[in-house]
């Protein structure tokens, strides 16, 4: 999951073989689950706002909190 500010906008996909690996489902379990509707009305309003990183560029306020490969 992706979140700004708390709101779902968008996810991965995983491989069915994933679905047995322990580490994901240990992560799942210990994380909130969304419904697709959520994530629709989460992401419908980071579009309407132009907020929607795959949509739009927004300002980063700590990049270096990013991920290394983010910038490459």
């Amino acid at each position: 999951m992706y979140f700004i500010d708390g709101m779902p906008f968008s996810f991965d996909t995983i491989e069915k073989h994933q679905l047995e690996d322990v580490w994901i489902k240990s992560e799942a379990a210990c994380n909130p689950e969304f419904s697709l509707d959520q994530v629709d009305k989460s992401s419908d309003y980071l579009i309407a706002e132009e907020l929607h990183p795959l949509l739009f560029d927004i300002e980063v306020q700590n990049p270096e909190l990013l991920p290394d490969d983010t910038f490459s």
